[in-house]
């Protein structure tokens, strides 16, 4: 079998394989070819990829000998219709390219999109969302002290006192939990709010203030993400949110909801009471983010708080970022890679079945289908 790595679009700057995971392959027989400059963006270059025992061609060259084809995002159009390899994984967000979905299970594709890895016990070493969330956790936080008009940490000086910055971390999933550690790693008050008093023990652990607002719906079979509240909840919820968002001069939010719009956590009005100089950096920006101002890939200045909506911080660290993405993909293509490097495409196990939106013609995800 032939594994084909190609080339991320720019402005992306991982790639899904590294050398170092290339030499694994290739002590499972499994034969890998890398599209030219496809690590240069994460410091791996062609001559690293061949000593690994990969070898360099060019797209066409990768798309036309593959029999499985690896790129964190889709596809061009024109490209499905020029592969050799009928099976393709990344992450393709089905739950919001429903029709992509369609149109691939058309052409007569097997598609794996990571971000529907059934998130187990069993399936932690194939996590892509928690691997790259760490890494945004991270991020986030320098990001924001690197906005910030202020220190992180309390000062005294000669020339006076310097007061702690204030944070505020809406989401205590991974993203979330790695801002706490580093915020508080760089000094600062942090404050944490999430719906799910189960973690409450985790937030404190790591030194921070958990808020909480009682009588949340159950999140315990979400897979660490939000779910939908009840009306009563969202008004008590936006009112306990506010008082902390007055004091905060750092907001970090990381909510979203599977295959829906991330949910309005701040509003302007709550933005507008904010000190001139604070910093907001929203992790849900591309499903829509978690305030009303939020803009994808922009920075929007109101009142004179700066909300930065960013949902590729991980792309911004794509050395290690490549690292972990690849180690998951290699946990995960060991459940279809034989003894003697051949595919074997299992649906008898759940974690691969589970990932597989689109085989044989049609869509097999059953929450996928039910969008188109």
């Amino acid at each position: 079998m032939i594994i084909g790595v190609l080339k991320e679009p720019s402005p992306e700057t991982r790639v899904s394989l590294l050398p170092e995971h290339i030499a694994i392959l290739k002590k499972w027989n499994v034969d890998v070819c890398v599209e030219t400059n496809a690590g240069v963006t994460a410091f791996a270059n062609d001559e690293k990829y061949t000593e690994a025992g990969a070898a360099i061609k060019s797209r066409g060259e990768v798309l036309q000998s593959s029999d499985f084809i690896l790129s964190i995002n889709p596809l061009q159009q024109s490209e499905i219709l020029n592969i050799k390899s009928k099976i393709v994984l990344g992450v393709y967000q089905p739950l919001f390219n429903a029709g992509l979905m369609k149109e691939l299970a058309e052409k007569g594709l097997t598609v794996f999109s990571m971000d529907m890895l059934p998130r187990t016990t069993r399936a932690q070493s194939m996590d892509i969302l928690s691997s790259q969330a760490n890494i945004a956790g991270y991020k986030a936080v320098l990001l924001a002290a690197n906005l910030f008009p202020k220190y992180f940490p309390m000062f005294m000086t000669a020339a006076g006192s310097i007061p702690p910055a204030k944070m505020l971390i809406l989401g205590a999933g991974v993203a979330g939990l790695q801002a706490i550690a580093t915020s508080k790693r760089l000094g600062a008050v942090v404050e944490v709010f999430d719906t799910r008093p189960a973690v409450k023990e985790e937030v404190m652990s790591l030194g921070a203030k958990f808020v909480e607002v009682e009588g949340a719906a159950d999140a315990s079979k979400a897979g660490g993400y939000a779910v939908e509240q009840s009306e009563d909840f969202m008004q008590r919820q936006k009112a306990k949110i506010a008082e902390s968002v007055a004091k905060a001069d750092i907001i970090i939010t990381t909510a979203q909801i599977p295959g829906k719009k991330a949910p309005i956590l701040i509003t302007t009005e709550m933005m507008t009471a904010m000190k001139n100089g604070s910093v907001i950096i929203d992790l849900a920006a591309a499903t829509g983010g978690n305030t009303e101002l939020t803009k994808n890939d922009e920075t929007v200045v109101h009142n004179g708080v700066s909300i930065v909506g960013n949902s590729a911080l991980a792309s911004t660290m794509p050395s290690d970022a490549s690292k972990l993405y690849g180690k998951n993909i290699l946990n995960f293509l060991q459940l279809m890679i034989d003894k003697d490097g051949k595919f074997n495409l299992n649906f008898e196990d759940d974690l691969v079945k589970g990932t597989c939106v689109v085989h044989d013609g049609k869509i097999t995800s059953e929450r996928v289908a039910t969008l188109t």
